[in-house]
């Protein structure tokens, strides 16, 4: 009886308004129920072209994140520097803040009149910027590397911090390189950390609107974009619905395909541990 209460809340908030924009992407009119708003939406080249801009910037920047946030936390963990513990408390602070303020960073950075600009015109007399990135897909992938990137680093940090070092040192005292005992120790053990923070970050950025409307990218059109534009700007309501359930139905498809690999992994893992235990018996 203990989960009713929970349960209830959670169909009320979240499950209630889910389903209203699915009911809602089937209207035709005001009483007449149809699917040809999800026709037409479907066919359009417009919702086309956002949804393959969609995926590929969210691809794009997750792969971005992992390489970067990889060799962040192998660094902080393993690499001892001055200022390593200022730099990850950066890191968590990155988490804190919401991501239209990085995209407002790049723009004083590298938009057009940003200081990075201004600096190269000094130095070569241009008068055009030498950067025009920002407005591009390129730019809207930097920023959500740049503000995602701590989401992959955090739980890398905590799995290396649950490592243990005995295993490192013998390894080292075999004659073990640092890449193969990168390779045969450290990754076996950072794989579900890696695989979560990836898995987070991808839908973080399929669902990211802030960034990309921040940034002010006007040939940039993803599927929150789309959804703002014909909800908000246009009041197209059963479209911008039929939208809403392509991402709703997108962001389910690849929670439910993390869960599946992420078991599979975890029963492998189980199964190795469970050889290791067992063989010396042997």
């Amino acid at each position: 009886m203990w989960t009713v209460p929970p349960l209830l809340i959670v169909l009320a908030a979240a499950a209630y308004p889910l389903l209203r924009v699915c009911l809602e992407s089937t209207k035709v009119g005001d009483t007449q129920r149809g699917w040809s708003i999800w026709s037409e939406v479907l066919a359009s080249p417009m919702f086309r072209d956002a949804l393959w801009r969609t995926v590929s910037i969210a691809v794009t920047s997750t792969a971005g994140c992992l390489v970067l946030g990889m060799f962040l936390a192998i660094v902080l963990a393993f690499v001892p520097f001055p200022g390593s513990r200022v730099v990850g408390r950066l890191i968590d602070t990155v988490l804190a803040l919401p991501s239209f303020l990085i995209t407002l960073a790049f723009t004083f950075l590298y938009g057009s009149a940003g200081a990075v600009n201004a600096a190269i015109s000094s130095l070569t007399g241009a008068t055009s910027p030498a950067l025009n990135f920002l407005y591009t897909p390129v730019g809207v992938i930097a920023a959500e590397i740049t503000f995602f990137t701590p989401f992959v680093v955090r739980p890398l940090l905590a799995s290396f911090a649950v490592l243990p070092r005995a295993q490192l040192d013998v390894a080292a005292s075999l004659g073990a390189s640092p890449l193969r005992v990168l390779r045969s120790i450290v990754m076996p053990e950072a794989w579900p950390a890696l695989m979560a923070g990836g898995s987070l970050v991808l839908l973080l950025t399929l669902n990211e609107f802030g960034i990309v409307l921040f940034t002010g990218a006007k040939g940039v059109i993803t599927l929150p974009v789309l959804i703002y534009t014909r909800g908000i700007v246009t009041f197209d309501l059963p479209g911008a619905a039929v939208i809403a359930t392509v991402q709703i139905a997108l962001s389910l498809m690849l929670y439910g395909l993390y869960r599946m690999v992420f078991a599979r992994l975890m029963s492998g893992r189980g199964r190795g541990d469970a050889d290791v235990v067992v063989e010396p018996a042997k």
